[in-house]
Formats: C-alpha cells, structure tokens, sequence
C-alpha cells in the first residue's frame, strides 16, 4: 500500500506544481500598459496618444469565431457615439492574425481600432492570456473552429478572459469587467456610466 502511495502523491503534486495558474487579470488602480500597435486600417494606435484625448476603453477579445464577441462588439460600435460623447476611445485587442480581424470587422461593422497582439505582448501585460486546454482545443476542432490557425504559430493555442479596462488619463484602470466566462460581457450603459 505504502509503494502505490507515493506515486501517487508524486503524481499529485506535480500536476499541481505545473498546472497553468489562472490568470487573473490588473485591477482598479493598476496602470495600464502603453502598448502600440498598428490597427486594422494601418493606423498606429499608441495608448499614450490616445489618453491626451480622454479615457481609453480597452476590450480583449477571443475572435472572430465567437458569436458572443461579435455581439459585444457590435453593442460597442452601435453605441460608440455615446462612448465618444463621454470623450472615450474604444480600442479592441486580439490574439487572431490580420486576416481574421478583417473577418470580425465585417461581423461587426467595428469602426474602432482593432489591433492584433502579435506574440500575446497585450495580454501578457493585461494578464488576461491562458493557454486553452487540449480537451477544449478538441471540442473547437469538433466545430471548425482551429485556434492554431486562427491566431497562428506565434499565438498558438492562446486567448484572453474576455476583459473590458477603462483607463484614464494617468494611464490608471478605473474599472474592469474580467470574467472567465465568455458569455459574460458589461453592458454598454455600465460602460457609459464608468466613463462619467
């Protein structure tokens, strides 16, 4: 009995040691990182150039796939003129290759800067990338959706947790919506109401 123990505590704690650790994303009062980066249309985007104008809605997004991201996403762009109205920007972050965001662009109709985190540098800074477990890897594949071709061989099998950031004008996050479930979105009023 003690010989199959030991295994099996071995066993235990190794799986524990070298279990990704979830991501859990900044917080409020966290400063936001400066990234840069073209957009969609070949505009570089700079957050700090972006924050001279008024606070800056950073979305992360899984991709063109998810029928719940298009729908965010489309919220976002129908209400953009309140957004910007509050004198905000909206900027949209994702793991899926160029191509791919032209998809999303045309399930969207997103306007807003959308910008491609090329070697995951965005959510590694935001802390909002996991690797996607092989087991659900399999259901994608089971449903057409192929990750490894849809962020390619630099993103991989990476995603963010669908985040929404609201940064302010000293680079500071003055909310966040960070869920590990996809399905959950802020809505654009509680946006509306974080950027008063």
């Amino acid at each position: 009995m003690k010989k199959l123990l030991l295994p099996l505590i071995l066993l235990t704690l190794s799986s524990y040691l070298f279990a990704q650790e979830a991501p859990e994303g900044l917080f409020i009062n966290s400063k936001g990182y400066d990234f840069k980066a073209k957009d969609q249309n070949g505009n570089e985007v700079h957050l700090r150039d972006l924050l001279k104008k008024g606070k800056v809605v950073v979305v992360f997004y899984r991709g063109q796939w998810d029928p719940y991201d298009n729908k965010y996403l489309s919220r976002l762009e129908d209400s953009l003129s309140l957004i910007k109205e509050k004198g905000a920007t909206v900027v949209a972050i994702t793991p899926e290759l160029p191509e791919n965001v032209a998809k999303t662009i045309e399930k969207t109709k997103a306007e807003f800067s959308i910008l491609y985190d090329e070697n995951l540098k965005f959510m590694k800074a935001y802390e909002v990338e996991y690797q996607v477990p092989e087991n659900t890897l399999s259901r994608y594949r089971n449903t057409g959706i192929k990750l490894e071709e849809n962020n390619g061989v630099k993103n991989g099998n990476y995603l963010p947790i669908p985040a929404t950031y609201i940064i302010n004008k000293d680079q500071m996050i003055t909310y966040r919506h960070f869920d590990a479930d996809y399905k959950k979105r802020p809505t654009v009023k509680e946006i509306l109401k974080n950027l008063e």
